[in-house]
């Protein structure tokens, strides 16, 4: 339970979601956890969602570990830059760092061809997804370097390189996974891991409300989307992600792309209901191993 006790961890985009399930995970597990994002009690973001980086913290704590909510737009260089120059000064160091900045779902138009699509929703969704992701590990790995360990996680959508189904958000998704890949290569002799990790099918709140459904009753929307039935909780990926941190010898792992459940197979651990949700066999057995249509 306190296998990453004395281990500072960053969460970018902890607000919702994976960031938030990873931040409390990592917490749980010891770790002090600095949960960032740009939706604060009093004065949410523009995607006008609930969920806050305080609330985050204290789900943190109340995991026993150490939650810190700082407001961060990652698009923003020196908002990024203080950051971590806050963390310098207080920790003296950093050891994961898990990218998870997203809010591209109220940009995508999924029924578009990408010369259609609204283009300034299309480059947006580079600057939140990418921009953001490569301007923080800018920051935050010298604060690795230093003591020659850590680990950089890249959390993307899928685990090869086609096509998403978009060309913005499937540009967005595919670019974390090289992310990982070339962080990797120049991190290697620094001896500190970059990996791009997925979720299958996840059941954010974002997705809860659009069903109109619960964590306790989700099944119900699979009246409405029956794949739904494949879905996973974002506790799967945190736990996953929360057993790379603690895995001694995660350096192997480096420059991979993982998935939830394949991790679930390798640490042995299950989702919050108990089973173990298995995202790309459900897909490569529904579809075909091909994008839907």
């Amino acid at each position: 339970m306190n296998s990453l006790k004395g281990k500072v961890a960053v969460v970018a985009g902890a607000t919702r979601g994976a960031g938030r399930a990873i931040a409390v995970m990592l917490g749980k597990a010891g770790a002090t956890v600095y949960v960032t994002g740009r939706s604060v009690r009093g004065k949410p973001s523009a995607l006008g969602r609930p969920e806050t980086i305080e609330e985050t913290a204290e789900l943190v704590n109340q995991q026993g570990g150490n939650g810190i909510a700082v407001k961060v737009d990652h698009t923003l260089e020196q908002e990024v830059k203080v950051l971590f120059e806050r963390i310098e000064m207080e920790q003296g160091k950093l050891d994961i760092l898990v990218n998870d900045v997203w809010g591209g779902d109220p940009l995508t138009n999924w029924d578009q061809p990408f010369w259609e699509h609204n283009l300034h929703n299309g480059l947006k969704i580079q600057t939140q997804a990418v921009h953001s992701h490569i301007i923080t590990s800018h920051y935050a790995i010298p604060l690795m370097i230093k003591q020659r360990e850590g680990l950089v996680v890249e959390i993307t959508d899928g685990v090869n390189y086609d096509y998403r189904g978009n060309l913005y958000y499937s540009l967005a998704k595919i670019s974390a996974i090289h992310l990982a890949e070339a962080m990797a290569h120049d991190l290697e002799k620094h001896q500190i891991t970059a990996v791009a990790v997925t979720p299958g099918f996840l059941r954010s709140e974002a997705m809860l409300d659009h069903f109109g459904v619960t964590e306790e009753n989700w099944k119900e929307a699979t009246k409405i989307e029956p794949h739904f039935i494949a879905s996973e909780s974002p506790y799967y990926i945190a736990k996953g992600i929360a057993a790379l941190s603690s895995d001694r010898g995660i350096f192997q792992k480096t420059g991979q792309i993982l998935s939830s459940w394949e991790l679930a197979k390798e640490y042995d651990f299950t989702d919050t209901d108990g089973t173990k949700p298995d995202w790309g066999d459900y897909f490569n057995k529904t579809f075909n191993g091909k994008a839907k249509e």
